[in-house]
C-alpha cells in the first residue's frame, strides 16, 4: 500500500504541474492542440491511479495502472514535442521529465508487481 499512498501523490503534484505548464502554454504561447493533449494524457495518470484504488479485481488493477502507464508515457511523448518545438524551456523539461520518468518507474514496478501476484 505505501507504493500507491506514494504513486498519488506524486501523480497528483505531477497533475498539478501539467495544469500549470498548460495554462502557461495557453495563456502565453498561445498554444492549444499540444496542450489540451498534454493536459489529457498528464492528468489521466492520476486519475487512473485513483480508479485503481478500488478495482474489482486484481486483474482489473492491473489493468487500470497499465493503462496509467500508457497514459504516462504519452505524457512523456507530450513534453518531448514541446521542448523540441521551442514551447517549453529546457530547464523546465528536465524538472517535469524527471518527474514523469520516475512515474513510469514507479508504474511499472507496480504492474510487475501485482502481476507476479497473479
Amino acid at each position: 500500500m505505501k507504493e500507491e499512498s506514494i504513486l498519488k501523490s506524486k501523480s497528483y503534484e505531477f497533475a498539478l504541474e501539467v495544469v500549470r505548464l498548460v495554462q502557461f502554454l495557453t495563456g502565453e504561447k498561445k498554444e492549444f492542440v499540444m496542450s489540451k493533449q498534454l493536459l489529457r494524457s498528464g492528468s489521466a495518470v492520476g486519475a487512473l491511479i485513483r480508479e485503481a484504488e478500488f478495482a474489482q479485481s486484481r486483474p482489473d488493477f492491473i489493468h487500470k495502472m497499465t493503462i496509467s502507464l500508457k497514459e504516462a508515457n504519452e505524457t512523456e511523448y507530450w513534453f518531448s514535442l514541446l521542448k523540441d518545438s521551442g514551447y517549453q524551456e529546457p530547464l523546465k523539461f528536465q524538472s517535469v521529465n524527471s518527474q514523469i520518468k520516475e512515474l513510469i518507474a514507479l508504474l511499472v514496478a507496480t504492474v510487475k508487481t501485482a502481476k507476479s501476484k497473479l
